[in-house]
Parts: C-alpha cells; sequence; structure tokens
C-alpha cells in the first residue's frame, strides 16, 4: 500500500489513476443489475473541447458513476459528430495555410476526403483524450463517430424507408443559403442581429388606368391629406428583390384599398403586370399597408405565393449574382452582385421619379454563422423530410415535468412549452447539403431526370430495371446534413437495424436511455428530431427524461468568444497555463492587430502570472456546484480556487484519520458508536446520503455539491475530526477503538458520496483508506453508493442533539477567546448559571469533551452575579469566563461599549420593522415570523451584555 504524501498534488496522481481505470475495463456495463444509460451528445470534430463541454460531460460522468456505484449495468455511450459544414471550412482553411496553391476544387471529391479523414484522426483523438483527463467514465471500446460503417449503414436504412414511406422528397422549396459556402444551412447555423440599414419606399403604378381616392389623418383622426392617385406604395428594405415581385398584397379589411384587390400594378423597372392580393399576414397599421411579395427570397412571402399560387421568379444565383437567363429581369441588372444591383436600381427608380422616399431603418439581419455573410432565403430544388405527421407525433411523446409514462420529461419543465411551440409550426425538414464531406444521398439519376433511391448502386440499378429505365445513372452528389445522422443517434450507436449488431451492442437494454443532458439552445434541432425519428423507426423514445442545462459564461456573465479574448479551455484550468501561452493562444488566427493587442492586455491584467493547476476534481466540483436549473453559468476561476481548497481539505482529514488508525487491525462492519459524537456524526452521515439521493433524482447538482460540501468540510473535517480527539487521546480504549472504527467508517461512505463529483481524489484516499476496514483491492467505482435504507433503524436523535449543544458550547467560548485575544492553548474557568435541568445533565455527561476541546479548566454553577466576566448565551444557560488575569478590564470595557452600540442598533432596526404596520400587513408570514425570532434574539444578547458592562 502506498503511503499518502503530504499535500494534495492532483498531477500526481490523475492520469495514473485514469489508466488504471480504463485498462481494468471498469467503464464497460457490467454486473446483472438493471440497465442504465447515457448518450454523450457527440462533440463536433472540429478542434477542441470547450467549457461548455466540460460542463455536461462533468454531470453526465456523475450521473453514470452514481448509477454504476448503484449496481446498474451503467453505459456511457460516448463518440463524435462528423459536422459537415464546419469541419469542411476548417480542413479547406488548413489546405490554404499549409499547402499553398491546394484548394478543395483543386484536390476533387476523393482526395479532399483524404484530407478531411486525416484532420478527423488527429481532431476525434485531441478530443477523447480531453475527456479522459477531465474524469469521463464512457466506455471508449463501443465510440461510434457518425460515418462510421456503424452509424452510415443506420442513416442509410432511414433515408431509403422514409422515402419508400413517401416521408422524404425531392422538390423546390425556400431554403437559408450561404452564398459564400454555396450550401443550405440549417437555422442553427444562422444568427440574425439588429444593423442599421434603409427602408425604401417606392412608386407602384396601378395598370390599366386604375385609380383611388387617397386619404391620410393625424393621430386624432382628423383628416390631412386628400388626393386621387394610380400608383401604390410600398416599402421596401431589399430593393434588389423586387425584380422578382409576382404581386403586391394588403390586408383584406383594409377599406384604403378594398376596390384595388383583383386589379394589377405594373411592377417598375420590368413593365411586368403583377395582381394586387389580399391576405390576412398585411399588418395594415405599418407604413403603408402595402407591401411587395417576392415568394422565392423571402420565406413568410414564400408562405403567401403557396397559398395564393403565385409565381416564383428566382432572381439570384447561388453565389448572390443577379441571374443571366430569364427574361422577366431587365438584361443590364444580369450578372450583377447583389449590393451592385441594389444601387443600380435605387439609381434606376430615382430616375424614372419612382423613388420616394429613403429612411434610415434598424432591421434584423440573417447571417451565416461561419462565413458571416448575409444568408438568402433562396429557391432551389433540395430533399426533404415531410414533418406533419411526424411533428405531431412528437407533440404527444414529449411532457413537462409531469410527463405520463410513454412521454419524455423535460427538467426544468418549462423547457416543454420551448419544445411545443417549435413543433407546432413545424416546416418540412430541408436534409441536403452541397457538400462532400457528409453521408452522400443515397439516390441516383437517370439521363432525364429520373430519380431512383437505393441502400446502394446495385439497388438504385435494380428500381431503374423495373421502372423500365436501363441508361446510365449519376449519384447524387449531395450530402446529409449533420443532424439528420444526429437524428438517429440513440438507436444507430446500438446497431440499428443490423439484427446481430443490436444485440451485440445491447439495444433493447440500453433503448431508451435514462436521460439526455443537453443545452436549450438543440431542442429544436436535436431533441426534437432524436425523439421522432426514434418513434418512427423503433416504437421506443429515445430517452426518459432531458435535463437542459444553460450556458456557460464568463464571471462576468458574458458569452466566452474568441472575439471577446475571454475563453477558457478545461485542459489549462486543470493543468496550468503560464501567462506567455495563455495570450499567444487567445490572441492566435485573430486578424486585426488592435483587438489582439486588447485581448493581450486584458488576459495579463485578469491572470498576470497565468492559470495555476486546479485539477479535474477541482473544475468538475466547481461545475457541479454552479449547475442550478436551467439557468446560465458565470464561472469565476475563484470558485476553482475554493474547491481545489476543499480537495485539499478532504486530504488533510484523511491524512488525520490514517494516522490514528495506524497499526490497529482491519476494523469490519459497522462501528460500534460508543461516544455521543459518533453517533451524531452517523446520524449526520444518514441525512447528507438521503439528500444525495433526492438531489441526484432531481438533477439538482447544485444542491447535492452544496450538501456534500457542508458535510464533509464543516461537519466531518472539522467539528467530528476535532470530537473524536478526547476519546482518542482518553485513557477508554473501547471508546477510541470505536472511534477509529467510526473515523474510518464515515470517512469511507464519504468519499464514496463525492466519488461521482470528485472522482480522482476520492480514488486516490479511497485505496488508503479501505484496507483498514478490512476492504482489499479493486476500485471506489465498483463501491456500492451509500444509501438511506442502509441506516434505517438506527436512532441517534438524543446523541445528536448533545452534540449540537457541545458545538455550541465550544463555538461561544471560543468567540470569547478570540474577541479576548485569549490563546487558544490557554485554560480558562467557566461559570454557568441559569439553563434547565437538560444542560446541567449534559455538563455532566460532556465536560471532559469540553475541557479538552474548549481548554476549560473547571466548570462552576453559579446563583448570584459572576465576577467581571466575559459572558455569552447557549439557550437558557449563561456563561460567564472570569477575566482576572486574562485581560485589561480597562479595554474590555471599550469591547463592550463597542458590541452594545452595535447590538443596540440591529435590536432597533428589528423593532422599527415590527413596529410598522405596512411590514407586518404584506410581508409574508415566514418574513414576520423570522423578523420576531431576531427580535428576540438580539433583545437576549443586549440583556447579556448590558448586565456583563453593569459587572465591569
Amino acid at each position: 500500500m502506498m503511503t499518502l504524501a503530504t499535500g494534495y498534488d492532483p498531477k500526481s496522481f490523475e492520469s495514473r489513476l485514469y489508466a488504471q481505470w480504463e485498462s481494468s475495463g471498469a467503464f464497460a456495463p457490467a454486473g446483472d443489475g438493471p440497465a442504465y444509460s447515457i448518450l454523450l451528445p457527440p462533440p463536433n470534430v472540429t478542434g477542441t473541447l470547450h467549457m461548455g463541454h466540460a460542463f455536461q460531460h462533468t454531470l453526465q460522468d456523475a450521473l453514470v458513476r452514481y448509477h454504476r456505484m448503484r449496481g446498474f449495468r451503467a453505459l456511457w455511450q460516448v463518440g463524435s459528430d462528423h459536422a459537415g459544414i464546419a469541419t469542411e471550412m476548417v480542413v479547406a482553411r488548413n489546405l490554404d495555410r499549409e499547402c499553398r496553391g491546394e484548394t478543395r476544387d483543386s484536390l476533387g471529391r476523393e482526395g479532399f476526403i483524404e484530407k478531411v479523414w486525416e484532420w478527423k484522426g488527429q481532431s476525434g483523438d485531441t478530443i477523447e483524450r480531453q475527456m479522459r483527463r477531465m474524469g469521463s467514465s464512457g466506455d471508449w471500446s463501443r465510440s461510434v463517430f457518425t460515418m462510421d460503417p456503424l452509424a452510415s449503414k443506420a442513416v442509410v436504412e432511414a433515408f431509403v424507408r422514409m422515402h419508400e414511406e413517401g416521408l422524404v422528397y425531392r422538390g423546390q422549396r425556400l431554403v437559408n443559403w450561404d452564398p459564400v459556402l454555396q450550401t443550405a444551412i440549417s437555422d442553427l447555423e444562422v444568427v440574425s442581429e439588429e444593423e442599421d440599414g434603409h427602408l425604401w419606399s417606392i412608386r407602384y403604378p396601378l395598370a390599366d388606368g386604375a385609380s383611388y381616392v387617397h386619404v391620410e389623418r393625424d393621430a386624432e383622426g382628423n383628416e390631412t391629406l386628400r388626393e386621387t392617385r394610380d400608383w401604390l406604395v410600398v416599402a421596401t428594405t431589399r430593393p434588389e428583390t423586387m425584380l422578382g415581385d409576382t404581386a403586391v398584397m394588403v390586408h383584406p379589411e383594409d377599406e384604403r384599398y378594398a376596390q384595388l384587390v383583383g386589379k394589377a400594378v405594373t411592377l417598375p423597372l420590368t413593365g411586368r403586370r403583377i395582381p394586387v392580393i389580399s391576405d390576412d399576414y398585411v399588418d395594415r397599421d405599418f407604413g403603408t399597408g402595402v407591401v411587395k411579395v417576392t415568394p422565392a427570397h423571402d420565406f413568410n412571402d414564400y408562405a403567401v405565393g403557396q397559398r395564393h399560387g403565385l409565381p416564383m421568379i428566382n432572381v439570384l444565383t447561388a453565389d448572390a449574382t443577379i441571374v443571366c437567363g430569364d427574361a422577366a429581369i431587365p438584361l443590364h441588372y444580369r450578372g450583377m452582385d447583389r449590393y451592385e444591383a441594389r444601387e443600380a436600381v435605387l439609381a434606376d427608380l430615382n430616375a424614372h421619379g419612382l423613388l420616394l422616399e429613403a429612411k434610415p431603418h434598424t432591421l434584423q439581419v440573417p447571417r451565416g454563422d461561419r462565413t458571416g455573410q448575409v444568408i438568402e432565403p433562396w429557391l432551389t430544388d433540395q430533399w426533404f423530410v415531410r414533418m406533419d405527421g411526424l411533428g405531431a407525433r412528437g407533440l404527444e411523446l414529449a411532457g413537462g415535468a409531469d410527463a405520463t409514462d410513454g412521454q419524455v420529461r423535460f427538467v426544468p419543465g418549462n423547457w416543454i412549452n420551448t419544445y411545443r411551440h417549435w413543433l407546432g409550426n413545424i416546416q418540412d425538414w430541408c436534409i441536403s447539403r452541397q457538400l462532400w464531406w457528409g453521408h452522400r444521398i443515397p439516390a441516383w439519376y437517370g439521363e432525364g431526370g429520373e430519380i431512383f433511391v437505393g441502400r446502394d448502386e446495385a439497388e438504385a440499378r435494380a428500381k431503374a430495371d423495373a421502372a423500365g429505365y436501363t441508361g446510365a445513372l449519376r449519384q447524387d452528389s449531395d450530402v446529409l446534413e449533420t443532424w439528420f445522422s444526429s437524428a438517429l443517434w440513440p438507436f444507430s450507436t446500438m446497431g440499428w437495424p443490423d439484427a446481430e449488431a443490436m444485440a451485440e451492442r445491447g439495444y433493447d437494454e440500453f433503448l431508451p436511455s435514462g436521460v439526455l443532458v443537453t443545452g436549450f439552445d438543440i431542442i429544436f434541432f436535436w431533441v426534437a428530431r432524436m425523439i421522432m425519428m426514434t418513434d418512427h423507426f423503433t416504437g421506443r423514445l429515445p430517452f426518459r427524461d432531458v435535463y437542459v442545462t444553460g450556458l456557460v459564461r464568463d464571471k462576468d456573465g458574458q458569452k466566452m468568444s474568441k472575439s471577446k479574448g475571454n475563453i477558457l479551455d478545461p485542459l489549462d484550468i486543470i493543468d496550468g497555463i503560464s501567462i506567455e501561452d495563455l495570450v499567444a493562444k487567445r490572441t492566435s488566427g485573430l486578424m486585426q492587430p488592435k483587438m489582439a493587442e486588447k485581448i493581450a492586455k486584458a488576459t495579463r491584467r485578469e491572470f498576470p502570472e497565468g492559470i495555476p493547476a486546479f485539477g479535474a476534481d477541482a473544475l468538475r466540483f466547481t461545475m457541479a456546484a454552479l449547475a442550478g436549473p436551467g439557468r446560465d453559468i458565470k464561472f469565476d476561476l475563484a470558485r476553482a480556487e475554493g474547491y481545489k481548497n476543499f480537495c485539499n481539505k478532504l486530504w488533510n482529514a484523511t491524512r488525520f484519520v490514517l494516522m490514528n488508525s495506524e497499526g490497529t487491525a482491519a476494523m469490519t462492519g459497522a462501528p460500534a458508536a460508543r461516544t455521543a459524537p459518533e453517533q451524531w456524526i452517523l446520524a449526520r452521515l444518514a441525512a447528507v446520503t438521503a439528500e444525495a439521493e433526492a438531489h441526484f433524482a432531481s438533477y439538482r447538482f447544485d444542491l447535492l455539491s452544496q450538501a456534500l460540501y457542508e458535510f464533509a468540510w464543516n461537519e466531518f473535517c472539522d467539528w467530528f475530526v476535532e470530537l473524536a480527539k478526547p476519546a482518542l487521546n482518553g485513557s477508554d480504549a473501547e471508546a477510541a477503538a470505536s472511534t477509529r472504527h467510526t473515523l474510518l467508517f464515515v470517512l469511507e461512505r464519504l468519499l464514496c458520496l463525492l466519488h461521482p463529483l470528485v472522482p480522482f481524489v476520492t480514488e486516490e484516499l479511497w485505496q488508503q483508506v479501505a484496507p483498514r476496514l478490512g476492504i482489499e483491492g479493486g476500485s471506489i467505482m465498483t463501491r456500492a453508493y451509500p444509501r438511506s435504507e442502509d441506516f434505517a433503524g438506527q436512532d441517534f436523535s438524543a446523541a445528536a442533539a448533545d452534540v449540537e449543544w457541545l458545538k455550541a458550547m465550544i463555538s461561544a467560548l471560543r468567540r470569547i477567546r478570540s474577541e479576548l485575544g485569549v490563546s487558544p492553548a490557554k485554560s480558562v474557568r467557566l461559570l454557568v448559571s441559569g439553563g434547565g435541568a437538560q444542560d446541567a445533565a449534559r455538563i455532566g455527561r460532556l465536560s471532559s469533551q469540553l475541557g479538552f476541546l474548549a481548554r476549560v479548566e473547571g466548570i462552576e454553577a453559579i446563583a448570584g452575579d459572576p465576577p467581571p466576566a466575559a459572558a455569552a448565551l447557549v439557550g437558557e444557560l449563561k456563561l460567564f469566563v472570569p477575566l482576572e488575569g486574562l485581560v485589561d478590564l480597562d479595554a474590555e470595557r471599550a469591547r463592550l461599549d463597542k458590541e452594545l452600540k452595535r447590538v443596540a442598533g440591529e435590536l432597533a432596526k428589528s423593532q422599527g420593522k415590527l413596529a410598522s404596520e405596512t411590514f407586518v400587513a404584506n410581508a409574508p408570514a415566514a418574513v414576520v415570523e423570522q423578523e420576531r425570532s431576531r427580535l428576540a434574539d438580539w433583545t437576549a444578547q443586549h440583556e447579556a451584555l448590558s448586565a456583563q458592562r453593569a459587572r465591569l
């Protein structure tokens, strides 16, 4: 057995212990208990883990370790995602930087994909190394990458089946289009922010000589203008798209334009006639109440166009230039960039007297999160999933905090509202992307545009032959979007659809999983789709609970980002980093020198000596302690420093216990608990064990951390270690032996309680403690987690009350020593008066402990006034420490005067509150009662201090 080092140094054992765990196979499901599994939201293979990963991985690992110790066949299914767009961009940038002149296109599809696989090998390994450093106990032998053959087979099977069922189709619809990447992107990859722009008012002439009487009124309804007009005024923020207008629109109940509905306008600059239509979508109180309809370039207009059967005129190409081959678009605009076309259109409108006004306007501008370019709603042929039926079923399958059997439960329950809102307004899902990296769509085209979908080219060929087509076939060049393969994650990782793989991987055991731990930002894109797809293909739920976390922000509540220079790397917190390396990491890749300089200065100011090594346990405990229900986390390194101190405290307490049990025989079974302090700590252990069970069940990691911290630091490491010393140093051999046993027993159970949160330090300490209890070999990971039922029939309430009294006495006497400046080593006399029979009995039972721990040389009960003394109050018992020989009486009088003034001020505040009828009438009853209790406390303190001052 190794000797425990004198100081806590996580670097000396964390990596060693993880290697031992992994090599022993401890992370694989074992035993014959019930199955429990967690799905890791697969991180993208585009770089390294961030603080959000560290946060969520800590909570997932804690749950897996807890259930493993509870006897479950626990599985943490790990893996990573191919992240189509992100990975393709990273590799393309690397090519440009490392291979001058080499590009994605120059390599060709196969050559480029080879480069991506090389990148995946490097990045994927980095992510797994980081997770191991965090202590993640995932079963790495079962790790799945979304492009592995196992997952790829599921993706192809799902696509083919859904196509055969009519749920997957190819069609022309409006999508988010990134003109730089030249691919459709999901809503999640679009960031809309307010930007300054303009609102242009344009005159659209009425066709066929039509006219109407235009009337304007002020805020009071008084008529300010009446004139006959043969035009309508339309306002737009994107005048270049008017080239694709196919209608103008008014509200059906707007009397101003009722006579014009069904008539036409001449579209400026093109001469095309387009109809005037009515639709409830129009806000008649905004602007003139007339809006242009461009179905091919606006999602709302697209819906209007669908309702009214309007033509769709696409005016832009894939790279956001004006199309060249459409006769509906005037020749001189063709081939222009979209913003060049905007200026040309505005100039021509102005030249024709049709541009009435241009005014500043703040608008939401959608930009691609990868390129930063303005996203275009673009009409294009894509593959889609029909979502109406799937969406309706998805709504049935999810419930709030009180979900019924057969429903997914959301924790916190309010997040079900976000889920329902999205599914209630769901549109068909665009699943194709114009990329090379990803699952290539299993569809083949004939020379005449025929489409044949198959699991491979042979199956597509067979379908073509059956349809009478014998020509050449060409596979679709697009790939499926990442969220499609991710939606299958709960069952693709379990071997679906291959029966042999399903049996081998435990499909029937581990689907559904116990809980999904994820951020609120992907409830739409991932959680909902996993629920729908898993139900559709397996008839099962993907998971029973969804625990929704907030985001990890910096200590000031700011989002962590490279541009802000406030990113923290979890491994830098665990292993430490010099200030030079930290500055280099935060400023690398920044294009603007001024920004890099600003971030460097801020970093040096915040971390002048870099970041010290805190160890994985301190970081994990910090994450758990901050994990309030559904709220964002403000991460402060000061908290990590505090929890490193907590680990050190635990380390030192263990050294004390080991030193005091050195050379004794192994102590097996439950301790006899002969002394009151032993019985008290066992009662507290029972209570905190019940708390831990409740907090794990409700995913309240913050309350779990708080409860275990308080028990470990205050009750065990501070109080029980102190309370044990009289017995350990006394003449009662049986009490000493029992106390040693209880120290070891409670410490071992405490280490087990803490293990899911701080696995490394608890394992290292447990390996030293376990043999003293007759536990040989094994790991703390396989120990039974403490259960409240372990303490059934145990009633130590009387002893617990005695010890709470003893603690109050010791605290009061220590406070007197501190206030008087009396050395802790100096013995004092104690006079007592008042109190009840129970106080007298406790003095009799606990006087030896009190004398040892508070350095009291004698306890004397008095009936009259005491000599000059420092006083304290414990319940109704008055304590007096005679001052003669201890302090300067003049100084003590001054101290008491100061304390009396302070207490009098607090007493007056409390009296003032309770004298206020408003406070008593309106404050909650519990608050009023609390204030009355405070008044009683302050009154008692004031009386005791006044009496003491009078005696001096």
